[in-house]
């Protein structure tokens, strides 16, 4: 099993206390991997502190080395969400490679870094974004197409190409209270090939990815890798 180090900090906690908490982490053994929930606190810079966990205990894969890394070809880990994406859709057997992906959205967190993860798997990748013109007509094209942009519901059947792959990484609340994704999954559902639900789709994906980079840290450090 893993053993989790909780802590659980009010939201009067200053900047100077996490980061000193965060390098204390950094140097325990015992400790292999750092997540830091978001969002922080108004007073609180996150950059700073994402930029504050040691890349080698970075399981979420938010620090700029990894980034960079990515970037390059050679992550020493991968965001957990983006790589749980792309493990999805080699799960149901669809090839990446010569595809046409659209993703939708341009986070640090989502967007860019899954963007990247399906062109290094020689995808043709296009990201949208707020000010994509004609977006439904970009978004037809895709066959993979990928959804990230934190809005209920919004991209519909009309928006999707037949047969295509869609994975919904929103999490809403819809009117009636209930969670959903950024896709209409009832009408969408009836034209897409594969369709990842919310609740339920990306979220266990995202955890399990997060288990898995805790493991290849407890590797490294342990000169198993």
């Amino acid at each position: 099993g893993i053993y989790i180090d909780d802590h659980k900090l009010p939201a009067s906690t200053t900047q100077a206390e996490l980061l000193a908490l965060i390098e204390k982490k950094n140097a325990d053994p015992k400790i292999h991997g750092i997540l830091v929930q978001l969002p922080l606190p108004k007073h609180i810079e996150s950059r700073v502190v994402l930029e504050a966990v040691s890349p080698n205990k970075d399981a979420d894969g938010f620090h700029p080395y990894n980034f960079g890394r990515l970037v390059e070809g050679s992550p020493v880990f991968e965001a957990c969400t983006p790589k749980g994406v792309i493990k999805m859709i080699e799960s149901i057997g669809v090839g990446i490679e010569g595809k046409r992906a659209v993703v939708l959205g341009r986070s640090n967190i989502v967007g860019k870094p899954l963007a990247l993860m399906l062109l290094q798997r020689n995808a043709t990748v296009t990201i949208c974004h707020s000010k994509t013109k004609d977006l439904a007509a970009v978004c037809r094209e895709a066959e993979l197409l990928l959804v990230a942009i934190g809005k209920a519901k919004f991209v519909t059947a009309d928006m999707v190409r037949e047969g295509a792959v869609v994975i919904d990484v929103g999490t809403n609340r819809w009117t009636d209270g209930k969670l959903c994704g950024d896709v209409d999954f009832e009408s969408v559902s009836q034209k897409a090939g594969w369709i990842s639900p919310v609740p339920g789709g990306v979220g266990p994906m995202t955890i399990a990815m997060l288990l898995e980079n805790t493991v290849e840290s407890a590797k490294r450090q342990a000169g198993m890798k």
